[in-house]
């Protein structure tokens, strides 16, 4: 399948990002300073050159010249002669050298000046490898603090961002387009600098050398710029579209690989090959238009270099014989006109590197300027030992005008447990997200002992919860790692006794390295339920004043669930719980059971009041152990 280009996919604005991508280059302008001091100095030098070695073929070419002339006469005797035989095109051509009769090659003249345009060029090389390490310096540092913004604005994006765009698109813009655009700074901040101040410094010597020829070199400017422009305009789309396209393979590896369990276990593998080919094969006739036509700069910037190069060859042979331009000017010009056509063509080449890095620019940019949380106030703060908790008159939609909390109001007494029951979709979570602050309120308030929450800062509020989720989560490391993760500082003493409060001493103990065995997410060596009993044990080095359980102990067996049970009873004893469940079984001795539908509270009290009213509780309860596995 081919992919088509979609029109609004291409870059936007490719100078806008380009100026936004310079301004991050300021801190360092001292250093570009010197950079670009050290490289005025190095293409002086480098163009200074041709000029010299073409006073080398003078004194070459003068010398072959006066050696067979004869000896004892003068210069302007020989070219006086020759006119008054007639030979006046050969006259003209001696009058530009300066020959003596009789005399060959000044070989000391000419040793000086082949050294002095040695040493010139080794001076450039010397400076261009010092600019180079200057210009690597100064990239780095750049995208070290791009890097860290980066990191910075993904710590202050809000939840809802982060949950509508794709794990691996996100991972692509952090690496692969941080990556692309630094690569773009220090390939082409050099060259670009680099072949600036030679079209510059080689114009000025060939207009030095002579005015005529130079326009004849200029010629190809226009068609050079022209051509240029319209091979970019029609490579662009095609680079916003490869680093989206990478973004969306990398989404679409990353799904594959957290998935391969529930992919084999449907039999999936098919379909995930296919929408895998899809993204790989738009991502591939992107990179393939974009490098083709992209491509098509350089043949065509060297196509106009050698019609410049014959037209200069002809017209210099001409004002050769006509003695207006010695021989040692022409091969200095059709040098310097070689070289100047060179920054051309590596100008037009920069063209689609910067237009690739323009396109990760743009999708870094549009991270950089997603809408952050609202600021902390720092307004309020909570109590040494804050437990009561109170919505009030909440309203909360995820997306504008579809609500999913309504009106909710709930009082939760310091040291009761909370459980929130109902079917899927009620909102339970919702709440528990509120609580947390992972989204804000649209209307209404929750207080902690008649704190606002939302002036409160977040670090602050969210110390004083534990909280354990349905969806367990473990990082690469040892076993007593991820259990102090809990608690900075944590001891190996509170470690174990965390995990014997859990239940989940005894299983630590027979692995490999005890405490000491690596494991993670994808761990294989520990069931899915011994995963969740140390995401338990994890809230027990936290010593929390608030609770949250969210479907905690969904994942374990029955006789599991008993332990993991009594645990629980004693981590909420002095503690204000939350306990979203389910299963039913789990929250039969909470202080108040609340029941939600459709973003309201429809029901509260505890287990065997809820029954004998017959409500929605009842009618839960008895779908769940009548076995009818109904749900509303």
């Amino acid at each position: 399948m081919r992919a088509v280009v979609d029109p609004m996919r291409r870059s936007r604005d490719v100078r806008g990002a380009v100026k936004r991508t310079v301004a991050y280059l300021r801190p360092e302008r001292a250093k570009l300073i010197v950079v670009v001091a050290i490289m005025v100095v190095s293409v002086t030098a480098q163009v200074l050159g041709p000029k010299i070695l073409g006073q080398a073929t003078n004194i070459v070419v003068a010398g072959m010249i006066g050696r067979q002339l004869p000896k004892g006469m003068t210069a302007d005797q020989v070219i006086a002669g020759l006119r008054g035989a007639g030979q006046d095109r050969m006259a003209d051509t001696l009058s530009t050298m300066d020959f003596t009769p009789g005399v060959g090659v000044d070989t000391s003249a000419l040793g000086r000046t082949l050294l002095l345009a040695l040493a010139l060029y080794v001076i450039s090389a010397l400076l261009m490898w010092l600019s180079s390490r200057l210009i690597a310096q100064i990239v780095q540092n750049s995208g070290f603090r791009l890097r860290a913004e980066v990191n910075q604005t993904i710590d202050e994006l809000p939840l809802a961002y982060l949950d509508s765009h794709a794990r691996g698109d996100m991972l692509s813009r952090v690496t692969n387009d941080i990556d692309n655009l630094t690569q773009t700074l220090q390939q082409s901040l050099s060259q670009v600098i680099n072949s600036l101040l030679a079209v510059v410094g080689i114009l000025s010597m060939m207009l030095w050398i002579s005015w005529e020829l130079s326009l004849v070199a200029l010629v190809v400017v226009p068609l050079a710029i022209i051509s240029t422009a319209i091979i970019a305009k029609r490579a662009q789309p095609h680079f916003g579209t490869q680093w989206r396209a990478t973004g969306e393979v990398g989404a679409t590896v990353e799904e594959s690989f957290t998935g391969h369990e529930i992919i084999a276990a449907y039999g999936l593998q098919a379909a995930s090959e296919a929408d895998f080919a899809k993204h790989n094969d738009e991502l591939g006739h992107a990179v393939y238009r974009s490098q083709f036509i992209s491509g098509t700069i350089m043949p065509t910037m060297s196509l106009l270099s050698n019609l410049s190069y014959v037209l200069i060859a002809v017209v210099g042979g001409i004002r050769i014989a006509n003695g207006q331009m010695s021989v040692g000017d022409i091969q200095a010009f059709l040098q310097y006109s070689r070289q100047f056509n060179q920054p051309l063509a590596q100008l037009g080449s920069m063209v689609s590197l910067i237009q690739s890095g323009a396109a990760s620019a743009e999708r870094i940019f549009d991270l950089l300027d997603a809408k952050r949380q609202r600021p902390d106030t720092h307004a309020a703060h909570l109590a040494e030992n804050a437990r009561g908790v109170e919505f009030d008159h909440v309203r909360f939609s995820y997306v504008p005008g579809r609500e999913v909390i309504r009106d909710l109001s709930l009082s939760v007494s310091p040291g009761q447990t909370v459980a929130i029951v109902g079917p899927t979709g009620a909102g339970k979570t919702t709440l528990v997200n509120l609580l947390m602050r992972f989204y804000e309120v649209d209307s209404g308030e929750i207080r902690i002992d008649d704190v606002n929450i939302a002036d409160v800062d977040r670090d602050e509020l969210r110390g004083r919860f534990g909280m354990v989720l349905q969806d367990t989560w473990l990082f690469e490391g040892t076993v007593a790692d991820n259990i102090a993760f809990g608690k900075a500082g944590a001891s190996r003493a509170d470690v174990e006794e965390a995990a014997r409060n859990t239940g989940v001493d005894a299983m630590i103990r027979t692995l490999p390295e005890g405490y000491d065995t690596v494991i993670s997410e994808e761990a294989e060596t520990i069931s899915t339920g011994e995963k969740q009993l140390i995401t338990i044990a994890r809230a027990f080095p936290a010593d929390p004043q608030i609770l949250i359980l969210d479907e905690a102990t969904s994942s374990v067996d029955t006789r599991t669930e008993m332990l993991v049970q009594q645990a629980m009873t004693t981590l909420r004893q002095g503690r204000t719980g939350f306990i979203i469940a389910h299963r039913l079984s789990t929250i039969r001795d909470a202080d108040v059971i609340v029941v939600m539908k459709d973003g309201d509270v429809v029901e509260a009290g505890n287990h065997d009041s809820l029954v004998k009213q017959g409500g929605h509780y009842a009618a839960l309860y008895q779908a769940q152990f009548a076995g009818t596995g109904a749900d509303e």
